[in-house]
């Protein structure tokens, strides 16, 4: 499918547009793009494109990725002339020749149009690159009944694979790899696909409106294949990526902001609907793992951020969800 028609949907805001410049300059260089759609979330930057591949969709305020891929997706599929929808997010350059080799590997892999998407490798993501190079995806993605990645039966488990981590010597990258689901960026779909499986949802409003979406295709009895040899460079870097872990200390209690509150929230509320299989079993993990948060937070005086993620837990486990006030923060 060398010769079909690529619209390239990306989401910014904030202060980005040093980023969004040069996914958008490389976006334009690839032949097969007949339109890049940006969807701007309020953003600081003034942004002035004067390719008329280049479309702005103007938010009045931050819409959050879900809103704003919402909007992105939407466009693409009901109004621009094309056979592929590729997201990308404001960081994420593809490499040179990546749509090509996309393209492709969409002729070679099997499977109906409405039945598989790809999705590009991202070297810092240390489990994906794990999975292309041939680890169990079901190691790491919807492990049943885990409490914000707790399993009380899984510690030595876990320790164990780390342990034998340090000694593997790092495989090849495969061809290719299935995942149960991955993020906005790096995802190319056919028009078909996004048919069936319809919009991101808004009210996830910010984090895991790209994981829910996108496991609605497997859900949909198709096939997300990872391609290793097609690579994006996030030219940014993720939050939390630097963080150093302490003694007594927690991550999620330590950098509790905005991001973390959703990321909470919406990842209770995803994964209490596809990966609880024992209600007995995910009360214990929850109890147990709630337990030493708490003391954490007592002895990293952390008290405010814990009441904050207690918060955050119920509201997901409710399907409290949308653009929260930020009292919750």
């Amino acid at each position: 499918m060398a010769e079909s028609k690529v619209c390239i949907v990306i989401v910014t805001y904030g202060d980005r547009l040093r980023f969004l410049a040069q996914v958008v300059e490389r976006a334009l260089s690839f032949n097969q793009v007949v339109q890049v759609v940006v969807v701007n979330n309020a953003s600081i930057s003034p942004l002035n494109f004067t390719d008329p591949k280049v479309l702005l969709l103007d938010n009045s305020e931050n819409e959050g990725s879900a809103g704003g891929y919402h909007k992105g997706i939407k466009y693409a599929f009901e109004q621009v002339d094309c056979d592929f929808i590729w997201l990308l997010d404001d960081d994420n350059l593809p490499e040179e020749g990546s749509i090509d080799k996309l393209l492709n590997k969409w002729d070679v892999i099997e499977g109906a149009n409405n039945k598989k998407a790809l999705f590009c490798l991202r070297d810092d993501r240390a489990i994906h690159v794990k999975i292309a190079k041939g680890a169990d995806p079901k190691r790491y993605y919807l492990v049943a009944d885990n409490f914000l990645g707790f399993h009380l039966f899984r510690i030595f488990y876990n320790q164990y694979h780390k342990l034998i981590d340090k000694f593997k010597k790092p495989g090849e990258y495969k061809e290719q790899v299935t995942m149960p689901y991955v993020p906005y960026g790096g995802l190319l779909m056919h028009k078909s696909l996004v048919a069936d499986i319809g919009y991101p949802n808004e009210r996830f409003f910010l984090y895991v409106d790209d994981s829910e979406y996108s496991y609605r295709i497997t859900q949909n009895g198709g096939t997300i294949w990872l391609i290793p040899s097609c690579k994006v460079i996030d030219i940014d870097k993720s939050q939390g990526i630097n963080y150093q872990k302490k003694l007594f200390h927690s991550q999620l209690l330590d950098e509790w902001t905005f991001r973390t509150y959703y990321h909470v929230r919406n990842r209770m509320y995803f994964y209490s609907r596809v990966a609880i299989k024992n209600k007995f079993m995910f009360a214990v993990n929850k109890v147990l793992y709630l337990a030493y948060l708490q003391t954490i937070s007592v002895i990293s005086a952390k008290q405010s951020a814990y009441k904050k993620l207690l918060a955050a837990v119920n509201d997901g486990l409710t399907g409290n969800l949308g653009k929260a006030n930020p009292e919750k923060f």
